[in-house]
């Protein structure tokens, strides 16, 4: 047995040294197959101005099956589509020029920095016109090399194709922005929300974006501004604003205020006299989602009620309805104070008054929505002349009262003392639509009262808690609601069609801000007056003066007697001839002398004093519940949205392109 042992230790004493890294000398070195240059096989990079390349990459890519797998080369090849055809075929070929380097000899050569950076500065703002980052294999210091190095320009023979006209054309048009370019498709949230602040960044000194608020999921209710002082009121500037998507499955009127916004950018950079003097003259601000959860149900499809619960209602009704309301399952059209019920409990009474109603304390004990909520400051907290907002469901323009007068509130005519001036307001946007005004093309249940695409809201379709309602009862706004169409949600291809149908009325519309007459009320030693009443003869509702003490009254063409007054003041009378087609509001100033009070006490109804209390808001300090609402939402993964490019670069079971993100 030992001495089987002595020759198993001799065999294993003669093997040769195993291979271990402790010990120098007992490791040979594993030889491998150095790169060698191989044919460019990526079927995007086919036509670098080189025929072989090598792997791994400049990127690590070991194969070509690894190149061609990754985001990086997905990029590359939707380049074109992604960013609209700008910087085309650039940033695909420098984007090659990495993934598939050129090899000459077996060597790799790295392209060069400088082209590099000419197509960064070139072609930047494309990435951010998607809300995209700069890509990080584009990186000009990390994968180029200078011309010391050693470098070659990826885009050789490109240039050479170009005459010289063409090249000097290039450097003098100004570069294309892809955030300015309308895309008829619907926008996600953060789309919207990217766009918007594209178009502040690029008109800065006309556009400027500001939140009113957040919903209830937390989402910011952003407006974006256009003056030509951004920012502040202006003496005599009237103030006008846009609302869409109160319905959040009412959708194309949310898409017509993203491109109302850009077209104004763009043509008042472009010098179209009408919109810079509509800007000029004119603070105004628009809303393009006031419901932006029921908008991400509307999208998902996910019912926001327990309406599918009726069986009478059925499951058409559930779908037709997914989204309408917000995220508390509240109608955002029903959730205003209801103040025509009390205009209407005070016509008998003694110099009853329709305007500047107060909100009363019973609202506030009621479910007040959020995006309610931040309106009604909003509305309150600006000195708005006109508004607009925007439907689906039918179409036509409708005006107030939307609450009948019928004591069982069946619909019935129910008009405003402002009557005239709400249909010629009306008439306005309907005529100018290409198609509203035509009875054959009118769709939904209004047709049967409405002459040429207008109706009375209340004849049509009475609710309580509208929106229109509350501007006109209680501010100086008049405001009026525009149905789109039949279709609440209508298909891509038909964006085009209603960008074209109501671009006109919505310039149009919006110049009719500048209807009747505007001024100054100041006291004998040139002071403003703050709240001064502005009264004209016949129709029983004034509006008041702002900050300033300057104020605007439409009116429709005529004579009118117009009052201005305010306690502790003696009353100013003036005769007004308004001509037809002013191309502005005529100025009609007042200088009111001093004299003693009144000595006439405020009548009182059940619904508390006609006046005093108009300033009287959120007595229960709701505003602090509804932002610890919205404070609790803000981890919420809806505010966490990605781009709406981004699932396109994501692969199940991969990792995430997270570089492709501007704020990750």
């Amino acid at each position: 047995m030992l001495l089987i042992l002595l020759q198993l230790l001799v065999l294993v004493s003669c093997d040769p040294p195993r291979c271990d890294p402790a010990f120098r000398g007992q490791c040979k070195p594993t030889v491998e197959d150095k790169p060698k240059c191989t044919d460019v096989l990526l079927s995007y990079c086919d036509d670098m101005a080189y025929p072989q390349t090598m792997f791994p990459n400049i990127l690590g890519h070991k194969t070509r099956e690894d190149a061609e797998s990754g985001a990086e080369y997905l990029l590359v090849s939707v380049a074109e589509s992604l960013l609209g055809g700008v910087c085309n075929p650039d940033i695909r070929m420098l984007g090659c020029s990495v993934l598939a380097p050129r090899c000459e000899k077996e060597k790799v050569l790295k392209p060069c920095r400088a082209a590099c950076e000419a197509v960064r500065k070139r072609c930047g703002h494309a990435f951010e016109g998607i809300d995209m980052a700069w890509p990080y294999f584009l990186d000009c210091d990390r994968f180029f090399a200078s011309e010391q190095e050693g470098c070659y320009d990826p885009l050789e023979g490109l240039r050479a194709e170009e005459d010289a006209e063409a090249l000097d054309s290039m450097e003098t048009a100004p570069a294309e922005d892809p955030a300015m370019a309308m895309r008829f498709t619907y926008h996600t949230n953060a789309q919207m929300v990217g766009v918007l602040k594209k178009i502040e960044e690029r008109c800065s000194d006309v556009a400027r974006t500001y939140s009113i608020g957040r919903s209830t999921e937390g989402r910011e209710l952003l407006v974006i501004e256009f003056s030509n002082n951004p920012g502040r009121h202006e003496l005599l500037e009237p103030e006008f604003k846009y609302i869409g998507n109160m319905h959040g499955n009412e959708v194309l009127g949310r898409q017509l205020l993203i491109y109302l916004a850009q077209h104004m950018c763009s043509e008042y950079q472009l010098g179209n006299e009408r919109i810079q003097t509509l800007v000029n003259t004119t603070r105004i601000h628009i809303l393009p989602s006031m419901n932006p959860d029921g908008y991400e149900a509307a999208v998902s499809g996910l019912p926001d009620n327990n309406y599918g619960d009726d069986e009478e209602q059925g499951p058409r009704y559930e779908s037709w309805n997914i989204g309408r309301s917000n995220a508390q399952n509240i109608d955002l059209n029903r959730n205003f104070p209801d103040l025509t019920s009390i205009a209407y409990g005070r016509r008998r009474q003694k110099r009853h008054r329709t305007d500047h109603i107060p909100i009363p304390d019973r609202f506030w004990f009621g479910k007040v929505a959020p995006e309610t909520y931040a309106v009604m400051k909003w509305i309150r907290s600006i000195p708005f002349v006109l508004s607009a907002n925007f439907h689906a469901g039918d179409l036509v323009v409708s005006y107030p009262y939307d609450l009948s007068k019928h004591p069982q509130e069946r619909n019935m005519f129910s008009p405003t003392p402002d009557d005239k001036v709400f249909k010629l307001l009306a008439r306005t946007y309907a005529t100018a639509h290409e198609t509203m005004s035509n009875e054959n093309a009118q769709c939904g249940t209004s047709h049967t009262n409405s002459p040429k695409g207008t109706v009375n809201g209340a004849q049509w379709s009475s609710i309580a808690g509208g929106m229109q309602d509350f501007n006109y009862l209680h501010t100086n706004c008049f405001e009026l609601t525009v149905e789109l169409g039949c279709d609440k949600f209508p298909p891509e291809e038909e964006l085009y069609v209603g960008w074209q149908e109501n671009h006109e009325a919505l310039i149009k519309f919006m110049e009719a801000v500048h209807l009747g007459i505007k001024g100054i009320v100041k006291d004998e030693e040139g002071n403003a007056v703050k709240g001064a009443q502005i009264s004209v003869r016949g129709i029983r509702h004034d509006i008041t003066t702002a900050e300033d003490g300057d104020y605007w009254r439409l009116l429709t063409p005529g004579i009118h007697i117009v009052t201005a007054s305010a306690p502790g003041y003696s009353r100013s009378m003036k005769k007004v001839h308004l001509p037809r087609r002013m191309p502005a509001a005529g100025r009609v100033d007042f200088v009111l002398q001093r004299a003693a009070p009144e000595l006439d006490p405020p009548e009182e109804d059940e619904d508390g004093p006609l006046t005093g209390t108009h300033d009287r808001f959120d007595p229960y300090n709701q505003y602090e519940r509804y932002a610890l609402m919205s404070d609790s939402s803000q981890n919420r993964e809806e505010r966490a949205e990605k781009p709406w490019w981004w699932n396109y670069f994501v692969v199940p079971g991969g990792p995430a392109p997270t570089w492709l993100l501007k704020h990750y």
